[in-house]
């Protein structure tokens, strides 16, 4: 479709959602996943379905957030494109991550957000945010 399609004909694609964000990791990296993602972000780590359990890597799901981690032989970090996690407590998250030794990146302003960047274990960017009180700003 091109981008200067109308919003109606993008509408009606019908767009609900995200069903999950799905990242790379490198082979064998299960154990720090899980210590990151369940350990730190405290996203509980889901069983797989087993005919995918061949592949590797792991999921980490809620209600409102699925991250997949899938293992890439040929392994690089996404250091530009990332997931953002719109969350309700991005103080909480910050000393979260500082508390678990992750740096956290400070970066200009987002209108009507608060908002970091920090890294996974395996170099993934990944933001934060948080929609100031006053905002009208709202997923």
């Amino acid at each position: 479709m091109a981008a200067d399609a109308p919003l109606a004909i993008l509408v009606e694609v019908g767009f609900l959602g995200f069903h999950h964000v799905q990242l790379a990791m490198p082979m064998e990296g299960e154990r720090r996943a899980i210590a990151f993602y369940e350990g730190v972000l405290g996203i509980p780590k889901v069983e797989k379905p087993r005919h995918l359990e061949p592949r590797g890597g792991c999921w980490f799901e809620t209600d409102r957030v699925r991250v997949h981690l899938g293992v890439d032989k040929d392994f690089a970090p996404a250091r530009k494109a990332h997931p953002a996690f719109y969350v309700k407590d991005l103080q909480d998250f910050r000393r979260r991550l500082v508390d678990s030794g992750v740096q956290v990146i400070d970066d200009e302003p987002l209108a009507g957000f608060e908002r970091f960047y920090a890294s996974d274990p395996f170099g993934n960017r990944l933001e934060f945010l948080e929609a100031i009180p006053s905002s009208e700003h709202t997923i």
